[in-house]
């Protein structure tokens, strides 16, 4: 609303150029609050045209430039606005986190070559306590800590996790309190190690001798704990008979990202085939600085298992194939013709993703509504039109898209003929949205069915309250 608001006062005549580097900056907020980061970056530019002292504009395009990564970029911004207002403490604090941004990216380049260990192979959990003030649960169960730390690091392998200590943990979850760190890096490093031995594209088939068997997929969830909770108070908790597919963005925004996440992670290693994860651009370093997950686990935990969370992100799957039939990737799918389902497989991954390439395309691309592709509205990946995904799904025998990334007020949007779903599954986005939210279930003939639901009550912690505020 705010976006057709901005756009139909420019076309006003007779705007003076002050006025016409308000609106577009104003707009270019607005479109950084859509993740429409590339379209941001042409309004602020523009703005800056119009009236060179505005500093807004500056500003603007610096927050942008910084949501793509581009640090260098967004600090040339920053100085300006610095110039232009000397006294801006806001300013000069964003133009610091661009500073230790561009330092941060010069340090792993000069070490990029060097042999480093990550700290999921160095980090000695046995060597942390855990406070005797804690009575939540223990993974053997009972009221105390293991005294093996062979046995307790045993339990977090795969399949070897207790139900019921996941069960217990979503609960102390749902009443605002943690469990250990030590459990957390013990199911972080697990995680890690697991996930680096399955391909960047799963084949996931429906239960077998399930009566009725069927997947849910679910869209972004982006740290709605409580929406979450519902979701499982509808459909039941993931398991080998009852599994689930997450399509990315499980963090960031929402201030209760680290209990989603850990809910879905503890499942995992109790059920590996109950749930399943792929990875969102919000699965990134950039997005967790500035969209709050950082600032979140810094608050509940340390930096330690934001690094640990960073290393098992790096090594997520990219894309999923249900059935033979439908593939399934947080954005999109590549423009470049011919791609196979080979060379999503052979995606490397272990990084942050780049840039341009198979990577971001499947992590940050949308579809559009006319044929051919576009430069994406986001400043990373493209935009695709209907008959990009025609032809990708006829080249590699598939025949249905569901993506998420992309907000919807129903929950869910079929386009591009029947060929493209989006599913979003966070109710009233942000707490301001309004939206529903929705799933999607494929029994054996592998057609979509869905389900919506609106928001449920959550505590009183606000939506990116732990954000570093380059996030609009």
């Amino acid at each position: 609303m705010a976006i057709e608001k901005y756009s139909e006062a420019l076309e006003l005549s007779n705007l003076s150029n002050q006025l016409r580097a308000i609106l577009l900056s104003n707009r270019s907020l607005a479109y950084i609050k859509t993740e429409s980061y590339g379209l941001a970056i042409t309004d602020a530019s523009d703005a800056i045209k119009a009236d060179a002292t505005y500093p807004k504009g500056y500003y603007r395009r610096g927050t942008a430039e910084f949501a793509l990564n581009r640090s260098k970029a967004a600090r040339k911004d920053f100085r300006a606005v610095c110039k232009l207002k000397p006294k801006d403490r806001d300013a000069r604090v964003r133009l610091a986190e661009c500073e230790k941004a561009v330092r941060e990216a010069a340090f792993a380049a000069a070490i990029e070559s060097e042999e480093t260990e990550p700290l999921s192979q160095t980090l000695d959990v046995s060597t942390m306590s855990i406070e005797a003030s804690y009575k939540g649960p223990h993974p053997k169960g009972g009221a105390d800590a293991l005294d093996s730390a062979e046995e307790e690091k045993f339990l977090f392998t795969p399949g070897n996790l207790p139900v019921e200590f996941v069960q217990a943990s979503v609960e102390r979850f749902k009443n605002q309190e943690l469990i250990p760190k030590r459990y957390v890096a013990q199911l972080l490093i697990s995680c890690k190690t697991y996930f680096e031995t399955l391909p960047s594209l799963l084949e996931i088939n429906l239960p077998e001798d399930v009566k009725g068997s069927k997947i849910t997929v679910c869209g972004d969830t982006h740290g709605q704990f409580y929406d979450v909770m519902n979701i499982f108070k509808m459909n039941g908790f993931p398991s080998a008979e009852n599994p689930y597919l997450f399509n990315g963005d499980f963090v960031d925004r929402g201030s209760f990202s680290v209990e989603v996440i850990l809910t879905y992670l503890l499942f995992k290693i109790a059920s590996p085939n109950g749930i399943h994860l792929l990875r969102g651009n919000h699965e990134t370093k950039n997005m967790n600085r500035i969209y709050g997950f950082m600032g979140e686990v810094l608050h509940k935990y340390d930096k330690d298992i934001f690094d640990l969370f960073l290393e098992v992100f790096n090594v997520l799957p990219l894309a999923a194939v249900i059935g033979g039939k439908v593939f399934v990737t947080h954005g999109g799918i590549p423009c470049t013709p011919g791609v196979t389902l080979d060379d999503i497989r052979g995606i490397k991954r272990g990084c942050e993703p780049p840039d341009s390439g198979l990577m971001s395309d499947l992590l940050w691309s949308d579809p559009q509504p006319f044929p051919g592709k576009s430069p994406s509205k986001r400043g990373i990946g493209w935009s695709f039109g209907p008959d990009i995904t025609a032809a990708f799904l006829e080249s590699n025998g598939l025949e249905l898209l569901v993506r998420s990334h992309e907000v919807k007020d129903d929950g869910y949007l079929v386009e591009h003929g029947g060929k493209t779903i989006t599913i979003f599954s966070a109710p009233n986005y942000c707490d301001q949205m309004g939206n529903k939210g929705a799933f999607i279930h494929f029994e054996g003939d592998l057609k979509p069915s869905f389900t919506q639901y609106d928001a449920v009550s959550h505590p009183p912690v606000r939506p990116m309250a732990y954000a570093a505020g380059m996030g609009g």
